[in-house]
């Protein structure tokens, strides 16, 4: 992208990406990052536009029917939040599941995305519903809450 894009279309564009991903479509991240975006979510934290794409693709193999469903937003000079679930289903499982999350997302000059940091709950969102670690998890949370 040359020149200034206002953060308004930036974010219109970026959010439709997310709402839109497929496997076919994650390339469409060439266009919308910097080559060197900083990514971070529970589970990693780098700089780089393919590792982001990696992310994306190495989700598409883990889970069935992945979709990200931006539920509100708010702008704030060249910063953007998002709100959003995160609906898929784990391999041979019947139905879906849920996971709320945030993302703190910012935006250069040129509209492009230069750090996407997600925020949510692995724990409870995710660790917790896995079979043995999620009873470990369970009986941990229990017991802090005493």
């Amino acid at each position: 992208m040359n020149g200034q894009i206002p953060v308004e279309q930036a974010l219109a564009g970026y959010i439709r990406f997310y709402q839109e991903l497929r496997p076919e479509t994650v390339s469409r991240l060439d266009r919308l990052a910097t080559p060197d975006v900083h990514f971070k979510d529970p589970f990693n934290d780098f700089r780089s536009r393919d590792r982001m794409k990696a992310v994306f693709a190495h989700m598409f193999q883990m889970v069935e029917q992945p979709r990200f469903i931006v539920r509100d937003h708010a702008l704030s000079e060249q910063t953007a939040y998002l709100r959003w679930g995160f609906v898929f289903r784990r391999r041979g499982q019947p139905r879906p599941a849920t996971i709320e999350g945030m993302s703190e997302v910012r935006f250069d000059m040129a509209g492009q995305v230069t750090s996407h940091i997600d925020h949510w709950d692995a724990a409870g969102q995710f660790y917790e519903k896995l079979p043995v670690l999620g009873w470990v998890m369970r009986k941990i949370r229990a017991r802090m809450a005493e």
